[in-house]
């Protein structure tokens, strides 16, 4: 019984940092010891209420879990019901903490979901974005990644290029990948963000000009574009902290060379041998400064077209004052950082 009383003051107290995020505990098998990270404790009275949830989400857990393996005994393993058993079970594994076991929950879920509806169904999309949430939790985001991958797989076999619903999901990818980029989660090479940074700009590119024979909402372009802006200045921050050497220069890397020198002969006699080598060409690193910086021109140009597409829309849109007033806080910022690239390029401390 006392170690039963640990196990559920423990889980109360694991509840308590979920929703409050005010404290640890270290709970014993005889005694209680609270390791307080704010400066008010928990009462005696939000402990035991603490407890009582926990109790409660033991209970529902037990029970859960009974329901979901006569559930499966009484339809089979393959029937739709099970659907809704699993997320449920995931959901409360969840609310625990257990992370790893709600994506299991949560994986059994999506793939019946898939048994029962086909391959591509909106019906997947919520338990993609459920499985998304409990990778996350755990900081696996290779498994993260490829769940945004498959989420907008799913929604661009669903929906036409203009549908809202496509554009939605193309931006919620979008700014996963980005992200990707800026906090490095994959821990990819320089170069391979640059190069993912590239594809998430003609990304945006190609959805914007889809949208381009199709019903769009100003604002719904607005956010594009700006997604957009952010996808090309982070590809022009990579470019910028990449070595030059790192480009491909456009002048040959090395130069044939003739070389020659009197020798001696055996017979005494003084003759000229010439004789061919590579060396490298003088020419070839500053031809790699001007890739990089025509690289970095490009995407600046690119920041400074979608600033001028912003402007255009902002003038011929009936904005909210509040939607106004971000739209222009939103086109300083990339000014801003463009500028700032810019000036460093021109100072030379990009090379």
């Amino acid at each position: 019984m006392s170690q039963h009383k640990s196990y559920i003051r423990m889980i109360a107290t694991m509840s308590c940092i979920a929703v409050q995020g005010l404290l640890v505990a270290v709970l014993s098998t005889s005694s209680v010891a609270q390791d307080a990270v704010s400066e008010e404790p928990m009462s005696d009275e939000q402990l035991l209420a603490a407890e009582q949830r926990a109790e409660e989400l033991t209970r529902q857990l037990i029970q859960r879990r009974q329901a979901l393996e006569e559930l499966q005994f009484e339809v089979g393993i393959y029937d739709q019901s099970l659907i809704e058993a699993n997320t449920d079970l995931a959901n409360l594994l969840l609310e625990l903490e257990d992370y790893q076991g709600a994506a299991e929950a949560y994986e059994a879920a999506f793939q019946l979901e898939r048994i029962n509806t086909g391959l591509f169904s909106a019906a997947q999309v919520p338990l993609i974005d459920a499985l998304i949430q409990a990778y996350g939790k755990q900081d696996d985001w290779q498994e993260v990644d490829d769940l945004q991958e498959l989420r907008l797989h799913i929604q661009d076999r669903l929906y036409q290029p203009g549908d809202i619903r496509y554009l939605q999901a193309a931006q919620t990818y979008g700014q996963w990948k980005l992200r990707t980029l800026r906090e490095n989660l994959l821990q990819q090479t320089t170069r391979t963000r640059m190069s993912n940074a590239m594809d998430l700009s003609e990304f945006y590119e190609r959805i914007i000009e889809q949208t381009g024979s199709t019903e769009i909402d100003n604002r719904q372009l607005l956010s594009l574009l700006f997604d957009k802006s952010q996808a090309d200045i982070s590809l022009a921050r990579t470019i910028a902290i990449t070595p030059y050497t790192a480009f491909a220069g456009t002048a040959s890397r090395y130069l044939t060379e003739t070389r020659c020198q009197n020798v001696r002969t055996a017979n005494g006699q003084l003759v000229r041998q010439c004789y061919n080598v590579q060396v490298e060409n003088p020419r070839y690193r500053q031809s790699q400064q001007t890739a990089k910086q025509v690289e970095l021109n490009r995407h600046t140009r690119a920041v400074a077209a979608t600033i001028e597409r912003l402007r255009g829309i902002q003038q011929t849109t009936d904005l909210s004052p509040v939607e106004a007033e971000r739209l222009e806080r939103d086109i300083a910022q990339l000014e801003t950082e463009s500028q700032d690239i810019l000036r460093a390029a021109r100072r030379g401390r990009l090379f």
